[in-house]
C-alpha cells in the first residue's frame, strides 16, 4: 500500500492550476491494478467502489417509503424502485468517469471551477445534507440496536459512533479491507431479504406486472406522492461525491488507453453494485406488499411497527429478527461509508486537511448530537419524525450535487476527449431537470402535510 502523498495527474485543459494533494491522499493510488490480465482478474480489481456506493441506495433512510408503498400499493410501484435505480447508473457512471478523467472529485471539481462565495455556499448546502443523511442512518442503527436487544434509542445512537474507530483501523490497514466490510455487510442484508421474501411467499405474476410502469401511478395522488418520495430518495447527493473520489484509490495509468479501461470496469463494478442495491430496495417492498397489502395492516409504514408484525402475520420467526438484522447491517454501512464523504468533502470544497480522527468525530457528532436530544426528548417517535425530516433536506441538496456533475462531464475543455456524447448529455440533463422537479413536488407536498 502507498500512503506517502504523491502528486495528481496534470490538470486537464479546463480546470484552474490550483491542485493541492489528491482526493483521499492517504489511499490515493494505493491499488495496483495487474497489467495485461484477464477479464474477471481486472474486474476484481477494480471492484469495491461500487458496492460502497450501493450502500446509499439502501439505507435506513429508504426503508420507510418502500414499506409504506408495498403495503398500501402491493406491487405497483416496484416499477417506480426500477427506473429510480435506472436513473443512479447513469448520474453514478458520470461521477466516476469525473474522477477517473480529471484526476479530481466532484468537490474539487466545484472548487476548480465556481467562485468562492459560490463554492462556500455549495460545502456548506453538502454538509447540511451529509448530516440528513448521516441522521437517518444513526437513527436506523439505533432503531435496530433497540428491535434486537433492548437498548434505549439514545444509548444505540452512542453505539454508532464506533464506525469511526472501525474506518481508522481499517483504513490503516489497507482500503481493501474497508470495501471487504462493506461487501460482507451488503451480502448479510442481501442474504437477509433472500430469507424473508422466500418465507412471504409473494405473487411472481404480482411482481412481473408491478415492474411494468402503469397510469395508476400518475393518477392516484396517494400512489404519486409515495412514487415521489421513492425517486427523491434514492439517488443520495453525497455518493456522487464519494464515487468520483474513491475510484481514484486504483492506480491506473495515465493515458487514454488506461483511463478507458478503468472508466469500463468501474461502470461495469457500479452498474452490478446497483442492481444489489435494487434486489433489496424491491425486496422490502415486496415483502411489505405480500405481508400487509389486502390486510388490515395496510397502514404500516413506520420500521418498528413493520418488526413487531412480521412474525406474526407470516408465522415464522426469525422473519421479524432476519428484519432488525438487515437493518443494523444497512444503518451501520451506511455510516462508513458517511464518514468517507465527510472527509472528501471538506477536503475538497475547502482545501482543508484535518487528522482524520478528528475529521470523522465532527463529521460523525454533527449527526448523533441531534439524534440524541430528539431521542432523549421525545423517543422514538421523535426520531421518526426525525427521519422523514431528513429525508426533505436531502431532497433539497440533491440538484445541487447533480447540475454541477452534469455540467463539468458535458464540457469539452474540462473532459476532452471522454466529454459526454449527445445522447448523454440529453439523458443526463433529462435526469437532473426530472429529479430537481420531482424533489421540489416532494417538499412541497411534505411541508403540506402529505397526501
Amino acid at each position: 500500500m502507498q500512503n506517502e502523498l504523491k502528486p495528481p495527474p496534470p490538470p486537464a485543459e479546463g480546470w484552474r492550476l490550483e491542485r493541492g494533494v489528491p482526493s483521499l491522499h492517504e489511499v490515493h493510488a494505493s491499488i495496483a491494478i495487474p497489467k495485461n490480465a484477464g477479464f474477471w482478474r481486472t474486474l476484481f480489481a477494480f471492484a469495491g467502489p461500487g458496492m460502497m456506493v450501493a450502500v446509499g441506495y439502501m439505507d435506513p433512510g429508504n426503508w420507510a417509503t418502500d414499506l409504506a408503498g408495498g403495503a398500501r400499493f402491493g406491487y405497483l410501484l416496484l416499477s417506480v424502485i426500477l427506473i429510480s435505480n435506472l436513473m443512479a447508473m447513469v448520474l453514478q457512471h458520470l461521477s466516476l468517469k469525473l474522477g477517473i478523467v480529471t484526476g479530481r472529485d466532484l468537490a474539487q471539481a466545484c472548487r476548480d471551477h465556481y467562485p468562492y462565495p459560490v463554492v462556500i455556499f455549495l460545502w456548506i448546502l453538502c454538509e447540511i445534507a451529509i448530516a440528513a443523511c448521516d441522521l437517518a442512518e444513526v437513527i436506523g442503527s439505533a432503531i435496530a440496536l433497540n428491535l434486537l436487544f433492548g437498548i434505549p434509542i439514545v444509548v444505540g445512537t452512542l453505539l454508532t459512533s464506533a464506525d469511526v474507530l472501525i474506518v481508522l483501523f481499517l483504513q490503516h490497514k489497507g482500503y481493501r479491507y474497508i470495501e471487504a466490510l462493506v461487501a460482507g455487510l451488503i451480502l448479510l442484508i442481501f442474504g437477509a431479504f433472500a430469507y424473508e421474501l422466500i418465507v412471504s411467499h409473494p405473487s411472481l405474476f404480482g411482481i412481473a406486472v408491478g415492474l411494468i410502469p402503469s397510469p395508476q401511478i400518475i393518477f392516484n395522488p396517494s400512489a404519486l406522492y409515495i412514487a415521489i418520495g421513492i425517486l427523491g430518495a434514492t439517488v443520495m447527493p453525497h455518493n456522487l461525491y464519494l464515487h468520483s473520489s474513491i475510484v481514484q484509490t486504483r492506480a491506473i495509468e495515465q493515458t487514454e488507453a488506461g483511463k478507458r479501461q478503468a472508466i469500463k470496469f468501474a461502470t461495469i463494478d457500479s452498474t452490478g453494485s446497483l442492481l444489489f442495491a435494487f434486489f433489496i430496495n424491491a425486496a422490502i417492498l415486496i415483502v411489505s406488499a405480500a405481508t400487509f397489502h389486502g390486510t388490515q395492516y395496510e397502514s404500516v409504514a413506520d420500521i418498528g411497527d413493520a418488526y413487531k408484525l412480521l412474525a406474526p402475520v407470516l408465522g415464522a420467526t426469525l422473519a421479524s429478527t432476519m428484519f432488525a438484522i438487515a437493518l443494523l447491517a444497512s444503518g451501520q454501512n451506511a455510516t462508513l461509508t458517511g464518514t468517507l464523504a465527510g472527509q472528501i468533502v471538506m477536503e475538497g470544497f475547502l482545501n482543508i486537511h484535518l487528522r482524520p480522527w478528528l475529521r470523522r468525530l465532527i463529521t460523525r457528532l454533527i449527526a448523533i448530537v441531534p439524534a440524541i436530544i430528539v431521542a432523549a426528548i421525545y423517543g422514538e417517535k421523535g426520531t421518526g419524525q426525525l427521519l422523514i425530516l431528513s429525508q426533505v433536506v436531502l431532497s433539497l441538496q440533491l440538484s445541487f450535487a447533480v447540475i454541477p456533475l452534469v455540467q463539468f462531464t458535458s464540457e469539452k475543455a474540462k473532459m476532452g476527449m471522454f466529454v459526454n456524447p449527445r445522447w448523454m448529455k440529453i439523458l443526463a440533463w433529462s435526469v437532473a431537470i426530472l429529479i430537481a422537479v420531482l424533489n421540489i413536488y416532494l417538499l412541497i407536498q411534505t411541508l403540506h402535510g402529505g397526501i
